[in-house]
């Protein structure tokens, strides 16, 4: 019989529990992959292949922002940060919206972090910011933005990230201030009002914690419950992600959002949300449609509503957060994308 009491125990009986504790994601993800395998053989090894590699390449965002996010909770250095986010919510929203824009972290990979600062009670109108423009440029996509549609369209999209990031943030802080949102985050993913006691009674951060067998323990028990909790979405997601690249027809898209005009880009800003495959499969996409002829601004809108939305990052805000801010999150990436786009379509015409 296990002994619980025996670190290794209890580390095992948190893992069974976290597992278990969502079980219907995994049955959802398995039941997908069996049904697709039934029908089509092969695309249920290629979608089992897909998942594999995108697993695979995300890993090592995954794994430091896990390793921070759990480091920061055993150590005490989460009501540090927390408190470094306080006391300015301005100046918070942008520093924010330019961190999520410019940082090198995939939407999944901060999906821990972001976790944990709503937990330690970090405002919402912050975490919206960067959450919002994360997902839409990092410094490789910046590169690869350049190199197939110009320096000048990889310039909008990091301001378009950085703009959106910075008007969700301002809307949500109103919001919040009229008192909506409250308690952001879902049951069971986190306590804002255990963090926002942090911060009102900082205490000094053991930063050599694992001296401390409560600290040591703790620093598992929030990484295997991250790990897991990411390892269930974002599979799931990319099973979802698989069958997108696989049954919608990149032709088919491009009907839908090909055109001038502004009808083009508020047609490129819907329809980028179910149709977007991946940041790099958009970004060729979009080069040969406006080289057909489409509008500059309505491929800049499908680019941006489609990588705040894409699957990873939308997957990501539904099993963190409530549904009005789930609501909110898609609201503000529409609305965004479709200034950013008609905004950018001036700014070529002039």
């Amino acid at each position: 019989m296990t002994d619980l009491s025996h670190p290794r125990g209890a580390r095992g009986a948190a893992l069974a529990r976290v597992i278990w504790s969502d079980h219907r994601v995994w049955l959802a993800t398995a039941t997908i992959l069996a049904v697709l395998t039934l029908l089509d053989p092969a695309q249920g090894a290629e979608s089992l292949s897909f998942t594999a590699r995108a697993l695979l390449e995300t890993a090592p965002y995954l794994l430091l922002s896990i390793g921070v996010a759990a480091y920061a909770s055993a150590s005490g250095a989460d009501g540090l940060v927390a408190k470094a986010f306080t006391g300015a919510p301005i100046a918070m929203i942008f520093v924010a919206a330019a961190f999520g824009g410019l940082s090198p972290f995939c939407s999944c990979g901060v999906i821990p972090l972001i976790a944990a600062l709503l937990a330690m009670g970090v405002p919402l109108s912050a975490v919206m910011a960067f959450w919002l423009a994360s997902p839409v440029i990092d410094p490789s996509m910046f590169a690869l933005t350049v190199g197939v549609l110009g320096l000048e369209f990889a310039v909008a999209k990091t301001l378009a990230a950085i703009g959106l990031g910075v008007m969700g943030g301002f809307v949500t802080l109103a919001l919040t201030r009229a008192g909506a949102f409250a308690d952001p985050l879902r049951e069971g993913v986190g306590n804002g009002g255990c963090g926002a006691s942090s911060v009102r009674n900082p205490k000094p951060p053991v930063w050599a914690f694992w001296h401390d067998a409560e600290r040591s323990a703790k620093f598992w028990r929030t990484s295997i419950a991250t790990t897991i909790f990411l390892a269930k979405w974002l599979t799931l997601a990319f099973v979802l992600e698989s069958l997108m690249i696989a049954f919608v027809p990149a032709d088919l898209v491009a009907r839908a959002v090909g055109g001038e005009g502004i009808g083009s880009v508020l047609t490129a800003t819907l329809v980028g949300v179910p149709a977007y495959l991946n940041g790099y499969a958009a970004l060729p996409l979009v080069s040969g449609l406006v080289e057909q002829g489409m509008a500059p601004g309505a491929g800049l809108a499908f680019l941006v509503a489609g990588g705040v939305t894409s699957l990873p990052a939308a997957i990501a805000v539904w099993a963190l957060a409530k549904r009005s801010v789930f609501v909110l999150y898609v609201g503000l990436a529409l609305s965004g994308s479709l200034a950013s786009g008609l905004l950018f379509q001036t700014w070529v015409g002039v």
